[in-house]
């Protein structure tokens, strides 16, 4: 049995020594290169960190900082990204939660380091590239390791404003990770196109099933992706087979027409999860990449990316709405009403989480770890843990599980309940709408639509008026040239409420 991340690469290393593992836009590594960096790491932080400390990366979106990952693991550590191009006022409030002794950086990202509040020590990733390895000290951190060690850290919104340290174990990655190797088919023929941030819960797709299939990641310059001739050409230079992409990635390209000139001429799946995929926009990568396999995925970072997936049966029609699907292997799924009592058939409920692949909990958050993280309350007997996701879901009568939104995107306006999201697949269906978000402003009792297209405020206001009651019509639309955007790629909802008024 695999007891961490680190027997994985020492069986890829073993197995395939010489072939590449990651690529960006300067270089290439291969496994036994990639293996050497993470030893000269792990050697240079175990002899200066505490085993079972958290270490802060912030490196980069580049090959070396995979290995720095691996390498804070190899020290007995786990590891806790941060991106620099987010503000430094987030950075700090980061820093607050994980309260790390040792920050990892690169030479690019030092004098953002240095300008944090921040009183640990910091480590230029550069200088200890190559540092000697020490592997009677690597053997006693491995040692120490356990399964149900932690992993990494990885932080997402608070409804306080503290972003929440989501900690997540060696064991639940690695169930995780075999559970969509199996779905996907990964095998060692496969090259995947990276692009999410590396800080981002999405990421560890592209970092581990290469590592544990013997497989490949080309992570893809974060500019070429308004670019679509120049992203093909990388694709098809590296042969990119698999793409573990946002939602938001996907409809760029849609929205782009990009397949007009050139397409990717070695892909073969496609899977996708962050947000609800519009219909039209899965198709037009249909109709244009056919014999493609497409995956939807559901999942919060508490659950290790994703844990329900739909592999879709069949070209969509613009007016699709993608089911989430069936629980992964080792996942379990509740659907529960306030009451905490199961959801009868067809009824909606609160998705909620069980099996292996859930997160240990928040780091240094013991109280939102209780309030989220219970007790199956459908089972008396012994201890079996759920994750409460917030999310609001049905069962069709086929068994597939179905998305409703959240139960915070649920709103009362003028005396009934309103559906944020329902107002959102309504707008879609307007052909001169590209991209849309839904908002309510609880002091003045108004409903908002924000949009990207060509589609006239008052187009909308009839479209709305003719297919939905009257109290769900927005009160004010507003058209943007683009949706602000938060790291990860969704849509940052508190940007947007600037234009309240």
């Amino acid at each position: 049995m695999d007891t961490s991340v680190l027997n994985w690469l020492d069986e890829a290393v073993t197995c395939y020594p010489d072939k590449t593992v990651f690529i960006d836009a300067r270089s290439s590594v291969t496994f036994k290169e990639f293996d050497a960096l993470t030893k000269s790491i792990g050697s240079f932080l175990a002899a200066r960190v505490p085993a079972g400390s958290p270490v802060v990366v912030m490196t980069g979106r580049h090959l070396f900082t995979p290995a720095c990952f691996l390498g804070v693991v190899r020290a007995g550590c786990f590891y806790a990204p941060m991106d620099a191009t987010v503000p430094p006022s987030r950075l700090n409030q980061t820093l607050g939660v994980i309260k790390a002794g040792c920050m990892l950086v690169d030479r690019e990202n030092l004098e953002i380091a240095r300008a944090l509040d921040f009183d640990g020590e910091i480590v230029v990733m550069e200088d200890i590239l190559h540092a000697p390895q020490d592997g009677e000290l690597l053997g006693r951190a491995e040692r120490a390791l356990t399964d149900q060690s932690p992993l990494y850290v990885i932080f997402t919104s608070g409804s306080t404003g503290i972003p929440k340290g989501v900690v997540t174990s060696h064991h639940s990655l690695m169930c995780y990770i075999d559970a969509v190797r199996k779905v996907l088919q990964v095998d060692e023929t496969d090259v995947f196109g990276s692009q999410s941030p590396l800080d981002y819960i999405a990421a560890v797709r592209d970092i581990y099933l290469p590592i544990r299939a013997g497989a490949s990641t080309v992570i893809i310059p974060k500019n070429e992706f308004s670019m679509p001739r120049q992203l093909f050409e990388r694709l098809n230079a590296h042969k990119v087979t698999a793409l573990c992409w946002s939602v938001a990635g996907i409809e760029l390209l849609s929205r782009l027409r990009a397949f007009g000139t050139s397409k990717p001429q070695y892909l073969k799946k496609v899977c996708f999860s962050g947000s609800v995929m519009p219909g039209r926009d899965l198709r037009y990568w249909q109709q244009n990449l056919p014999g493609v396999l497409y995956v939807n995925q559901y999942g919060p970072t508490e659950t290790t990316a994703s844990c329900t997936y739909y592999v879709v049966d069949g070209e969509v029609t613009d007016d699709t709405v993608l089911p989430i699907g069936v629980p992964y292997e080792n996942y379990k799924i509740l659907l529960l009403r306030e009451d905490l009592t199961q959801a009868a058939p067809g009824e909606l409920g609160e998705i909620c989480v069980g099996g292996a692949g859930l997160a240990l909990g928040y780091y240094g958050n013991p109280e939102k770890t209780a309030e989220l993280f219970i007790q199956n309350p459908l089972n008396s007997e012994y201890r079996e843990l759920i994750y409460k996701t917030g999310d609001f879901g049905r069962y069709r009568e086929d068994g597939l599980l179905e998305f409703h939104g959240r139960k915070d995107r649920q709103v009362k306006h003028l005396g009934h309940r309103i559906e944020l999201d329902e107002i959102e697949n309504a707008a879609k269906q307007i052909a001169e709408i590209e991209e849309c978000c839904a908002l309510y402003d609880a002091q003045k009792e108004k409903l908002y639509l924000f949009y990207t297209g060509t589609a006239e405020p008052k187009e909308i206001t009839v479209y709305f008026r003719r297919t939905l009651p009257g109290y769900m019509a927005p009160g004010r639309a507003v058209n943007l040239e683009r949706f602000p955007l938060l790291p990860n790629g969704k849509k940052d909802m508190q940007a947007l409420k600037q234009y309240f008024r």
